[in-house]
């Protein structure tokens, strides 16, 4: 008779989490205002708040949108808010910035409000090699979420793992 094969790591009190369970489903945009702006340079206030005002901004129902400009123009702080406040009825969310910083921020939103409480003296591993675009801060605001809890935390897959933390007894 053959030995049974046992999958200790299934046995065992590990705990994986992956960053991609929490990837909100949403299509991500990047708003550009260099073509609002007077020859991609200079914004003037009174076309910028018409151009605003006659847009239609519904088409970026439930999108995840970050806003920036590709030109050297300075833009004020306001009219990144003015653009906001339109699409707050609409876009999932709105950051300022590349896609990267847009992603950091959803899953900034989603760390924060993470509940910990199941990985109480837990050895947790954060699984790495993500197919979605989960930003690199994702994992070191996780880890930093889940260190004051975790017994031990480790980073990879369980047949691979790097150990990042492990508690003091």
């Amino acid at each position: 008779m053959a030995d049974e094969i046992i999958n200790r790591v299934a046995q065992s009190q590990l705990m994986v989490v992956d960053l991609e369970d929490y990837y909100p489903e949403g299509k991500r945009v990047i708003f550009d205002i260099k073509d609002w702006l007077y020859e991609g340079f200079v914004l003037k206030e009174k076309d910028f708040r018409q151009l605003a005002k006659d847009y239609d901004w519904s088409k970026h129902q439930n999108q995840f949108i970050a806003l920036t400009c590709s030109t050297d123009a300075i833009i004020p702080a306001w009219a990144y808010m003015l653009l906001t406040i339109e699409l707050q009825s609409y876009a999932k969310k709105v950051s300022i910035g590349d896609l990267e910083i847009l992603e950091t921020s959803i899953y900034q939103d989603i760390i924060n409000t993470l509940d910990v409480e199941p990985y109480k003296d837990k050895p947790i591993i954060i699984k790495g090699c993500a197919q979605k675009p989960v930003p690199p801060n994702a994992y070191i605001m996780l880890s930093t979420k889940l260190k004051p809890v975790a017994k031990s935390i480790m980073y990879g897959e369980a047949c691979s793992s790097v150990p990042l933390f492990k508690k003091k007894k």
